[in-house]
């Protein structure tokens, strides 16, 4: 294997395993609460290795959650490059960072991720959901100081 792919391959194990979280059916009242699980994967990889993960990820990422939920396609691959591109360009302040201060942050770029998301639905006319939306990124940011310790383990490791 190349140095490159090497690089890549602990991205592309901790993506597979938050796809799988992200498109597992679940109860109506658990799914309403799910993190976006993919989101803050590559969330984490923009900020810590922007190079390897980044814009290109986020738009693949969204890509197959579009096509596993069959929904618009490109949707979330739209709504999942703003935040990835935030992270990207804030990487080096948001690392510095202590993880509760992180969780604060990462909250704020998965509101813009459903806000996207909310603007996407509406100008497709899908019918827009109600206060439930708005869960995610509570959970998301709830969900970061032990997502980003467990994804610190691959991290080290490159």
């Amino acid at each position: 294997m190349s140095r490159n792919t090497l690089r890549r391959l602990p991205m592309i194990v901790s993506i597979v395993p938050a796809l799988i979280l992200q498109i597992v059916p679940l109860p109506d009242w658990a799914d309403m609460a799910r993190p976006d699980f993919l989101i803050i994967t590559v969330l984490f990889w923009s900020m810590m290795a922007p190079r390897v993960g980044g814009l290109a990820l986020a738009f693949v990422c969204g890509l197959l959650l579009d096509l596993f939920q069959g929904l618009v396609l490109g949707q979330h691959a739209l709504a999942a490059c703003l935040p990835a591109y935030l992270a990207m360009r804030l990487h080096l302040r948001l690392r510095l960072f202590p993880v509760l201060h992180q969780a604060l942050m990462v909250f704020l770029l998965l509101a813009l991720y459903q806000f996207v998301l909310f603007w996407i639905d509406g100008i497709t006319g899908h019918p827009v959901s109600h206060w439930a939306r708005w869960l995610p990124p509570f959970t998301g940011a709830l969900l970061w100081p032990v997502w980003i310790g467990l994804l610190g383990h691959a991290y080290q490791r490159t």
